[in-house]
């Protein structure tokens, strides 16, 4: 998002999203019979966040006004928001800081060396739009494809989505796509107007038909560590725990780091 206008268009898109996936008994109010969209009709969601249907719609319609935090957190309760979503809602709706132009910090040699430091655990050093920093031989062993010909950094968003290797290495590729895909639409909320997400937004769209498919959803999500299943050279599959450190006095530096859990198997 490069504009307050495109800011405006995705806080109604997310308004939108969240509104059609709620029924008139999910919320407690009566059934009304056979409806032709689904969820909540807007006049009825204006209702239970306590705030006029006429000016809910203009929040839906990406018309130039601001809302509160407290018509924010009405909406938020209303549309049954969790933590990650109500913040999402938040920076959407202007409530959170600018993010400045962007541009990757320098990577200190001392964290870049850490992941050699680590073999031959995978281990790597990815920044805020998944542009791997640095990473060790382990990485390319079990992420094969990551490392690519073309002279850009390597991107774990790119390589799942448009490395057709990725799909025979993640075992659980969809829902470990689609969990990335919401942190990838998390990013767009919290750092609107970056150019290198828009870029990397875009080559999605270009590449991934799941991409198109799924980006409409609004699904937002944070992470910092957890369990993946990748499929090894020979065929066996590998569950691997893996953590997420920030660097320190670099928010957007991560340190990544796998450890097998269990042996290879069939």
């Amino acid at each position: 998002m490069s504009n307050p206008q495109e800011q405006r268009r995705e806080l109604a898109a997310f308004l939108r999203s969240r509104r059609e996936r709620i029924t008139p008994r999910e919320a407690g109010l009566p059934s009304t019979g056979r409806r032709r969209t689904p969820g909540l009709r807007r006049e009825e969601l204006a209702l239970l966040a306590g705030m006029s249907a006429t000016w809910y719609t203009y929040l839906e319609q990406g018309r130039d006004i601001r809302a509160s935090d407290q018509v924010l957190d009405a909406l938020a309760r209303a549309l049954c928001l969790d933590a990650h979503e109500r913040g999402h809602l938040f920076r959407l709706a202007g409530h959170a800081p600018a993010a400045e132009e962007p541009g990757p910090d320098p990577l200190d040699p001392e964290v870049a060396a850490v992941p050699l430091l680590l073999q031959p655990h995978p281990a790597y050093v990815i920044d805020g739009t998944y542009d791997v920093l640095s990473h060790n031989p382990a990485t390319e062993r079990v992420f094969p494809g990551l490392v690519t010909a073309d002279g850009r950094p390597p991107n774990f968003v790119r390589w799942t989505f448009l490395e057709p290797r990725a799909r025979e290495v993640l075992v659980d590729w969809e829902p470990e796509a689609r969990g990335l895909l919401a942190r990838v639409r998390t990013l767009t909320g919290a750092r609107p107007g970056d150019p290198r997400i828009g870029r990397l937004v875009d080559e999605l769209h270009e590449g991934s038909s799941e991409v198109r498919e799924w980006w409409p959803r609004f699904e937002v999500e944070a992470r910092s560590g957890g369990r993946k299943r990748l499929r090894s050279p020979d065929g066996g599959v590998v569950t691997y725990a893996y953590t997420a450190f920030h660097v320190a006095g670099r928010l957007e530096q991560t340190l990544v780091i796998y450890a097998a859990s269990s042996t290879p198997g069939p």
